[in-house]
C-alpha cells in the first residue's frame, strides 16, 4: 500500500465567512419583510417571508456543514468531518422541495379569493429582495458547479431572488392593474420552477451521499488508463467517491510483475490522477500475478454483483 500525504483542510477559511455572511443579511432582511406583511396585512409577504425563513435555515446548515468540514481528522473520525459537505445539500434539497409544495399549496388555496393587498408596498419589499438575494449569491458564485454545498446554498439564493422578481411583477400588476389573482398564480408558477431545481440537486446531494461516482468522472476511462500504464496486467477493486467539497477519493489493486520500483510508479500515478481526473486521494494496492482473490469473499463482496 503506497502512502502519501494529503493537506486536509476541509475548504478554504473564507467558504464558512461567505456562508455566515450571506445566511445573516438574510435573516436580517427575512425580518424586515415579516414586519413589513405583519404592518401591512400583507399575505404576499407574509409567505415570501416564510419562505425565506426556510431557505435561511438551509443556509445555516450549509454554514454548519463549512465549518464542520475543517475539524481535524481523528482516531475515530480519520476522514475528518468533511462529509458534512455532502449531507448538507441533501437536507438542502429535501427542504427546497417540502417548500416548493407549501408555495404551491397556498397558491390554489388563493386562487378562488384572492386577497387585497398593497401593491407599491410588495414592489419595493420584493426588489430589495432582489438585491440582497443576488449579492449573497455572488458570495458564494466560485466553486458552485462541483461543490454541492456551494451548489445547495447558490441554488437557494437564485431561487429567492426568482420569487423576489416574481413577486415585484405580481405587485406591479396588483398596483397598476388591479389583477389581485397574479399573486396566486405567480406563486404557483415559481414553486414549479423551484421544484425543479431543487429535483436536479436531491439527485446529486444523494449519489454523493451513497457515494456514487462523481458526475464528473468517467470510470471506465480512469480504469482503462489504469490498465494502459506501463507494468499493469490487471486492475480490479476499483472504487471511485467524493469525501466532502473538493474532495475525490479513489481505491485500486493494481496486479504488476516483482522487481519493479513501485515507488515511483505510485507516485507518478497517483499525481497523474489528480492531473488527469482530479482524483486527489486515491489509494492504489500493488498486487503480484492474478492469484488474488481478495474482491471474492461473502463479507466484501466488490468485485462481483451480491446475489
Amino acid at each position: 500500500m503506497h502512502a502519501h500525504h494529503h493537506d486536509h483542510d476541509g475548504g478554504p477559511p473564507n467558504a464558512t465567512r461567505s456562508f455566515a455572511a450571506i445566511t445573516l443579511i438574510n435573516l436580517a432582511y427575512t425580518i424586515l419583510e415579516a414586519g413589513y406583511g405583519f404592518a401591512t396585512n400583507s399575505l404576499a409577504l407574509l409567505s415570501d417571508a416564510l419562505h425565506n425563513l426556510g431557505d435561511v435555515a438551509g443556509l445555516g446548515l450549509a454554514w454548519g456543514a463549512a465549518v464542520i468540514a475543517q475539524r481535524a481528522p481523528t482516531d475515530r473520525h480519520t476522514y475528518g468531518w468533511r462529509r458534512a459537505t455532502l449531507l448538507s445539500p441533501l437536507a438542502n434539497a429535501l427542504m427546497l422541495v417540502g417548500l416548493s409544495g407549501a408555495l404551491a399549496w397556498e397558491a390554489v388555496r388563493r386562487l378562488a379569493a384572492p386577497p387585497e393587498v398593497p401593491g407599491l408596498t410588495i414592489v419595493v419589499v420584493a426588489a430589495i429582495g432582489i438585491a440582497v438575494n443576488l449579492g449573497a449569491a455572488w458570495l458564494v458564485r466560485d466553486g458552485h458547479s462541483h461543490d454541492l454545498n456551494r451548489r445547495g446554498a447558490f441554488l437557494h439564493l437564485m431561487a429567492d431572488a426568482a420569487v423576489s422578481f416574481a413577486t415585484v411583477l405580481a405587485g406591479a400588476g396588483m398596483l397598476l392593474l388591479g389583477w389581485r389573482w397574479l399573486d396566486p398564480v405567480t406563486a404557483l408558477l415559481v414553486g414549479v420552477v423551484v421544484a425543479v431545481g431543487a429535483f436536479g440537486l436531491l439527485r446529486d446531494a444523494f449519489n454523493a451521499a451513497m457515494d456514487a461516482v462523481p458526475a464528473a468522472i468517467d470510470q471506465g476511462k480512469v480504469r482503462a488508463w489504469l490498465e494502459a500504464q506501463h507494468g499493469v496486467d490487471a486492475v480490479h477493486h476499483l472504487h471511485i467517491w467524493s469525501l466532502g467539497a473538493g474532495e475525490i477519493a479513489m481505491t485500486a489493486h493494481l496486479v504488476r510483475p516483482p522487481g519493479d520500483d513501485h515507488d515511483a510508479f505510485l507516485d507518478r500515478v497517483v499525481h497523474e490522477l489528480d492531473e488527469r481526473f482530479g482524483i486527489n486521494h486515491p489509494t492504489l494496492q500493488v498486487e503480484h500475478g492474478h492469484a488474488c482473490r481478495h474482491d471474492e469473499h461473502d463479507r466484501a463482496p466488490h468485485g462481483r454483483p451480491v446475489p
